[in-house]
Parts: structure tokens; C-alpha cells; sequence
């Protein structure tokens, strides 16, 4: 992973179009079926937001790339479901991963609509969520009036870390970029992501911890 991600932020730091473009793209190819299990989107994410505290990306554009793409991503697989409905759930190459497919089937009916919010924290079935929504019959506005808040979220989750944590670096090597960067904003970010991620690991291991959901082909 570090042999790919090191020569492209090498490269993309130079061109900053090219960097929100990727943000954009990653945080998109994230959210499509079966393509968001294999992309690092937010490894990717996290990797690129380090390059804000010295001024190669700004923070306000990092973000609007990442949830625009975001948000683009998770739609598109709703109405490729909404369309299609159940169908898409039996149709290739949906049809290769059975059990996540199930398992997000089974936290769609779990949890409700909260099951949108929820999943855009949690990694293995965060590509696999919306489609099942919209192919479940969610009402669009109801998708998009908890996605996006999701989103929202998740975002500022992803980037901010990075940013703080390479501006906390600068800190402590007398480069003064971000010099009021405390330490205590530093801590309740770290805390805040922790949380949110301890949140979305904890709803999905007691949901598939103790039995595991039987596949539907």
C-alpha cells in the first residue's frame, strides 16, 4: 500500500487540481459496490489532508471534494437500486459477494433508515449499503436526508485528523503554519474520530458478532 500511495502524493502534491480530483474520485469509487471493498479511499483521503497545514491544499476544498464525492458515489449506487430494485441484488457482480450483500440486507432491516448514517462508518459494508436502500424501496428523500447529514460527518472525520496531526508536527518543528493548533482541539478531534469509529465497529460486531447472517444467492 505505501509503495502506491508514496509516488502518487509525491506527484498530486504538485498539482492541486489533480489532488482534489483524486479526493473526489476516491471518496466516490469508495461508495460503488464491490469497487469500494478493494479502493483505499480512506487511506487515500487521510493521506492527501496531511498536505493542508503546508499550504498545498486548502482545507475548505479538501473537504467539499471529498463529500461531493461522497455524495455523488452513495447516490448513485441508491438509484441504480431504487431503479432496479431486488433485481440488482441477483445481478452480477453483486452476486460474487453474497454474504456482504446479505449482511448489509440484514443491517438495512436492523437498524431502519439510521442504517444509512451508520454505515458510512463502517468500512465493509459501507459500499454496499445505499444500493441495498434503494433496491429495499427508501424513499429517496428520506435516503438523502440521512446520507448527507452522514456525509457531513464523515468527512470532516477523515480530513481532519490528518490535518491536525501533520500541523501538530509543524508545531513541534518550529514550522508556525498552524501555530494555534491547540493541544486540547488535537485531543477531542482524536477522541471524536475514536468515538465515531468505535460506534460503527460496536453496531456492526453485535449485529454479525454472534451469529453470522446466512447468505442469499
Amino acid at each position: 500500500m505505501t509503495s502506491f500511495l508514496d509516488p502518487l502524493i509525491a506527484f498530486v502534491s504538485a498539482h492541486a487540481w489533480l489532488a482534489y480530483l483524486t479526493l473526489f474520485l476516491a471518496a466516490l469509487l469508495e461508495a460503488v459496490p464491490v469497487v469500494g471493498s478493494v479502493i483505499p479511499g480512506s487511506t487515500i483521503i487521510l493521506a492527501l489532508s496531511a498536505l493542508v497545514p503546508g499550504g498545498e491544499l486548502q482545507l475548505p476544498w479538501v473537504l467539499l471534494a471529498a463529500a461531493t464525492g461522497a455524495v455523488l458515489g452513495d447516490g448513485s449506487a441508491y438509484w441504480i437500486g431504487h431503479r432496479r430494485q431486488r433485481e440488482i441484488l441477483n445481478t452480477w457482480p453483486l452476486t460474487n459477494y453474497p454474504r456482504v450483500v446479505a449482511e448489509s440486507e440484514n443491517f438495512f432491516h436492523r437498524f431502519g433508515t439510521w442504517a444509512v448514517f451508520f454505515a458510512r462508518f463502517v468500512p465493509p459494508i459501507r459500499a454496499f449499503v445505499p444500493v441495498t436502500a434503494g433496491a429495499l424501496g427508501m424513499a429517496p428523500a428520506t435516503f438523502y436526508a440521512v446520507n448527507i447529514p452522514a456525509i457531513l460527518a464523515w468527512a470532516p472525520a477523515h480530513v481532519l485528523p490528518g490535518v491536525l496531526a501533520v500541523s501538530a508536527l509543524h508545531e513541534y518543528a518550529g514550522l508556525h503554519h498552524h501555530a494555534h493548533v491547540g493541544k486540547h482541539i488535537w485531543m477531542l478531534t482524536v477522541a471524536g474520530v475514536a468515538i465515531v469509529l468505535g460506534v460503527g465497529m460496536w453496531i456492526y460486531r453485535r449485529r454479525y458478532g454472534g451469529a453470522t447472517a446466512k447468505p442469499q444467492v
